[in-house]
């Protein structure tokens, strides 16, 4: 790879840390007789799994694709090492050579994203905020989103959902808490939310209103099994009862899915 192309992708990946997205940069840092690469080419891997540049293509490829998602999951850097002799054996490419790779997982804090500045609105937010995540929240009820109401929260968006999200995309290193005061926002929102990359979707009220706000969506043409992604009841079963309680329930869940990519069973905070 050449310089200009080196340029090309640390400015790329400049762009993905600013813009809040997961990304790693995978480097040939050594290399030995025959490899399709030379020392010091890279390649960006995006969480989704698409990459800008390349490392060599095949099989190789694939693996530090995979690595590199890992390693995103983790947040740890790894130095990944293949023969390229004997794919019999598993080797992923006959070239003959040895290859060294370097993994560097670039994770912008993930993001909190809170529809509805209830008392339960602000509990998350506050809790968030303490655990290290960027934390967001909307509502259409202008003197809820206030610094003084919500002095924890990084971005404070007044308006409707559908004016929130234009402001702050969600990505798929989001996780957004439904909890509004109003069955018709959750049906308004869900759609919209169920069309982003988030990592996690999460809705609170009893089953009652869950249903009440499932049949409004089902009407409106959204096939059932998108609803699969809706965490509902949201949160682990703690027994919570106090705000701060189901703040703890309703974020032990979203931790789960970040880092181990599923919450087990639902439950109602």
């Amino acid at each position: 790879m050449n310089t200009g192309d080196d340029h090309h992708l640390v400015s790329e990946l400049a762009e993905a840390v600013a813009a809040s997205k997961p990304v790693a940069l995978a480097t040939v840092v050594a290399t030995k007789r025959s490899v399709p690469r030379r020392a010091g080419t890279k390649m960006l891997i995006y969480g989704d799994g698409t990459i800008s540049g390349t490392v060599g293509g095949g099989d190789m490829e694939s693996r530090v694709i995979e690595a590199a998602r890992e390693s995103m999951r983790d947040g740890k850097t790894q130095m990944l090492s293949y023969s390229l002799l004997e794919p019999s054996r598993g080797d992923p490419g006959v070239c003959g050579g040895e290859v060294q790779i370097y993994l560097e997982p670039y994770m912008p804090a993930h993001t909190i994203f809170v529809i509805g500045a209830g008392h339960v609105g602000r509990a998350v937010v506050d809790l968030a905020h303490w655990l290290g995540y960027r934390t967001v929240i909307t509502d259409d009820r202008e003197d809820m989103v206030s610094e003084q109401h919500l002095p924890n929260a990084d971005v404070r968006l007044r308006g409707s959902v559908v004016e929130a999200l234009a402001k702050e995309e969600v990505t798929e290193n989001t996780s957004v808490i439904l909890v509004s005061r109003s069955t018709d926002i959750d049906a308004d929102a869900i759609p919209r939310l169920l069309d982003t990359p988030a990592m996690y979707i999460g809705v609170m009220g009893s089953r009652r209103r869950w249903m009440t706000v499932r049949d409004e969506i089902l009407a409106k043409g959204i096939d059932e099994q998108e609803l699969d992604r809706i965490h509902q009841p949201i949160g682990v079963e703690l027994g919570a009862e106090t705000l701060e309680e189901i703040a703890v329930s309703i974020l032990a869940q979203v931790i789960q899915v970040i880092r181990t990519g599923t919450s087990g069973e639902d439950h109602q905070a």
